[in-house]
């Protein structure tokens, strides 16, 4: 598989079969679902009709129990796997504005733990080497320049709210 980080609108002749968030909370951490050891952020699939930001609010409240405020668009990651065409995974910030009760993900059944931590250290539990890293620099330059999010200072320790 080959991944592309590309900081541009997406082509219209590139499907998007995926759109995640780097959601901050109020202490300007990120948002990173534990699934029993295995981290990915907040997302999903679009279905009809839905918009970027209509995707990852109901992705973030279905899997993650979390309500998010307007979105801000980062960029892809064009994806190229053998016997597929290529397409795109859509990446987008965003301000976390209400925990709800935890609750399993209605696609999957299973509970997801959210740990809370900094952007620095998202790509390392993530592991999407450096396509991850870069991701999670425009994350934070988004959160802080389009959002106005105070992030949390590297080396903050990471915390479950469960």
């Amino acid at each position: 598989m080959k991944a592309l980080w590309i900081t541009a609108p997406v082509p219209d002749d590139l499907p998007v079969r995926q759109v995640y968030g780097f959601l901050f909370d109020t202490e300007g951490r990120v948002l990173v679902q534990d699934d029993e050891g295995y981290h990915n952020l907040p997302g999903g699939k679009p279905e009809a009709g839905e918009d970027f930001q209509a995707t990852l609010f109901r992705e973030s409240v279905e899997e993650s129990q979390v309500e998010i405020g307007t979105a801000a668009y980062m960029g892809y990651v064009r994806v190229e796997e053998p016997g597929t065409e290529p397409y795109a995974q859509v990446r987008m910030t965003a301000r976390i504005t209400r925990f709800l009760d935890r609750a399993p993900d209605v696609s999957t059944g299973r509970l997801l733990r959210r740990l809370m931590t900094t952007v620095e250290h998202a790509p390392k539990l993530l592991a999407w080497g450096d396509n991850g890293f870069a991701q999670a620099e425009c994350a934070a330059d988004v959160a802080r320049e389009d959002l106005g999010i105070s992030l949390a200072a590297p080396g903050t320790e990471a915390v479950y709210v469960d």
